[in-house]
């Protein structure tokens, strides 16, 4: 089903660390313009049996590319379809009440299944991966539990997923070889493009809820009641209201048990750095438009003419900034 290939492109190299090491290009033999880029340890440990994985019509999943606002969107669901639990939201982390299916098959020396914690949850399970579609399990689209996807413009997950490389996978070098191996579709997870387009060329089936980070930053409000809709759940506008605040940038930074504080440590630990609690926060500054401010003018102009070679037009979508 699948074909596989050592990563020996400069640009993938230069942005190579010890963190998520030996990425590979994993293609479908079907089609070898469906690819993805994981790590060598994905493949060994987690591609057959994801792909096989058995699954619940009560499962709730969250999918997007990395640094899309998957974090703030677990949060979300997660209150909603438990009637607003804010006390088990205040004393158990968020990773153990939404587990990230492939965590321990893209980091080197991380030894926790993070696969079995998934497939062992509690039903309704909660689950959160950011594989493109063709990787996730065959029997979500047969099955068809509900699927909450998130999309955000490339300019501000770039710079996020930057930062979130210098910090968390201990990358040394520059932004500008960072945004070329973006660009090039020789990141981790990439290509960003078709990972969102097979998503949104999805959006409108019954299971499947496609939201923006966007609009989830300038009408969070309206974002809630939507996820309150797809999920059969109805809450007091007072009710939406606590639950914003509770979902407030400040409010999210400042959470232990959301802010994943203990996952740093872990990503540390296991490319033997030391953990300093201050250095970096996984929930780092939430903008619409950062970018304008992290990006000099060559690097904005190299995203510029990436955008330019998208077709997104043919399928009636843009990114939103």
């Amino acid at each position: 089903m699948f074909d596989t290939e050592k990563l020996e492109d400069i640009p993938a190299k230069k942005i190579s660390t010890e963190v998520t090491a030996d990425m590979v290009k994993i293609s479908l033999k079907s089609d070898p313009s469906k690819f993805c880029i994981m790590p060598q340890k994905y493949v060994e440990q987690d591609l057959e049996r994801i792909k096989n994985m058995e699954i619940f019509e009560d499962d709730i999943w969250v999918v997007t590319y990395p640094k899309c606002g998957t974090t703030w969107t677990q949060e979300m669901i997660w209150m909603i379809n438990n009637n607003l639990d804010y006390e088990t939201s205040s004393k158990v982390q968020l990773s153990d009440r939404f587990p990230f299916l492939e965590w321990s098959g893209i980091i080197k020396n991380f030894t926790i299944d993070t696969f079995a914690e998934c497939e062992n949850q509690s039903r309704p399970r909660y689950i959160k991966s950011h594989l493109p579609l063709f990787l996730l399990p065959d029997q979500l689209w047969t099955v068809k539990p509900k699927i909450i996807y998130v999309a955000r413009n490339p300019k501000d997950t770039v710079v996020s997923w930057f930062h979130h490389h210098r910090h968390l996978h201990c990358y040394q070098g520059t932004k500008e070889d960072f945004i070329e191996a973006f660009v090039k579709d020789l990141m981790l997870y990439s290509p960003m493009n078709d990972h969102i387009l097979d998503f949104w060329k999805i959006r409108d089936e019954s299971n499947i809820l496609f939201l923006f980070f966007e609009d989830m930053k300038r009408n969070l409000d309206q974002e809630v009641k939507k996820a309150m809709k797809f999920l059969n759940k109805n809450y007091s506008q007072e009710e939406v209201d606590k639950l914003c605040k509770h979902l407030s940038f400040d409010s999210i930074k400042d959470n232990k048990m959301i802010n994943k504080k203990e996952e740093i440590r872990m990503l540390k630990e296991s490319a033997g750095e030391k953990f300093d609690p201050n250095e970096f926060s996984f929930v780092r500054k939430g903008q619409v438009g950062g970018y304008k401010k992290e990006l000099s003018a060559g690097e904005n102009e190299i995203l510029d003419d990436y955008l330019k070679c998208l077709k997104f037009k043919d399928f009636d979508f843009e990114y939103k900034f």
